[in-house]
C-alpha cells in the first residue's frame, strides 16, 4: 500500500500546470492584440500601412494556434495522468479492503466469556474465536404451574430474588419478555386435576444486572 501511495504521489507530481505553461503565450497574445489596436488607429489616421496590420494579424493567428495546440497537448497529458492516478487509487482501495478483512470485529458489545484463539492466529470460516454475551441484562428461565400462569402476562413486572451470599436474599425488578405457548412434562392424556398440576410453562424474565448477577445463578420469582 505504501508503495502504491508513493507511486500515486509521483504520478500526481507530473500533473502539468496548464495555466503556468501557457502564460507566456497568453501574454504574447495580449501584447499582439495591443499592437494590433495601435496599428489599427494608425492605419485609420493614414500613419501606417495596411500591410503592417495584416502582419500583426498573421502573427496573432500563429500564436493563437500555438496556444491551442499546447493547451490540447497539456490537457491530454493531464487526463492521462489523472487516469493513472485513479487506477492507483483503486488499487489502494482494494488493499484497504484486504487489510480491513484482517481485523475481526465483534458484531455485538458484551463480555468475553471464553476465548478460543489468540491475536495474530489464522482465522478460518466457521471456526469460533470467542464466546461473548451481553450481561447488562440477565435472563432468568423460570417455570410456573397452570394455576400461576393465569396470574402473569407478557411484559409484566415481577420480583426476582437471589442468594446474596450472606444467608439473605437480594431482590431485583424483572420483566417477563417471553412465555412458552407449550407446557412441559405434560402427559399425553390428562385425566385428573392432580395430573394437571404437573403442567409447567417456561418463561424468561429480563433482569437488569448491577454486576452481582452471574450466568448460571439460581433465582426465584415472586409474582
Amino acid at each position: 500500500k505504501m508503495s502504491l501511495l508513493s507511486n500515486a504521489k509521483g504520478v500526481r507530481a507530473q500533473q502539468p500546470d496548464i495555466k503556468a505553461q501557457t502564460a507566456a503565450l497568453q501574454e504574447q497574445i495580449k501584447s499582439l492584440e495591443r499592437e494590433k489596436a495601435r496599428l489599427g488607429r494608425l492605419v485609420t489616421a493614414n500613419a501606417a500601412n495596411q500591410k503592417q496590420l495584416d502582419d500583426i494579424d498573421s502573427q496573432l493567428e500563429v500564436v493563437r494556434r500555438q496556444l491551442s495546440a499546447l493547451t490540447s497537448t497539456l490537457q491530454k497529458s493531464s487526463d492521462n495522468i489523472s487516469a493513472q492516478s485513479s487506477t492507483l487509487d483503486i488499487q489502494v482501495a482494494q488493499l484497504e479492503d484486504q487489510l480491513e478483512k484482517t481485523r475481526i470485529v465483534s458484531p455485538v458489545s458484551g463480555t468475553v466469556l471464553n476465548r478460543y484463539a489468540e491475536a495474530g492466529e489464522l482465522a478460518t470460516i466457521g471456526t469460533p474465536l470467542f464466546k461473548i454475551a451481553d450481561i447488562e441484562t440477565i435472563f432468568l428461565r423460570a417455570y410456573v404451574t397452570n394455576d400461576q400462569l393465569a396470574q402473569i402476562k407478557l411484559n409484566g413486572e415481577v420480583t426476582v430474588r437471589v442468594d446474596d451470599g450472606h444467608g439473605g436474599m437480594k431482590s431485583y425488578k424483572g420483566r417477563i419478555n417471553w412465555i412458552s405457548d407449550k407446557s412441559e412434562f405434560t402427559p399425553k392424556t390428562i385425566q385428573t386435576k392432580n395430573e394437571r398440576a404437573n403442567l409447567v410453562y417456561a418463561l424468561k424474565i429480563a433482569v437488569p444486572n448491577d454486576g452481582f448477577l452471574k450466568i448460571g445463578m439460581y433465582g426465584e420469582v415472586k409474582l
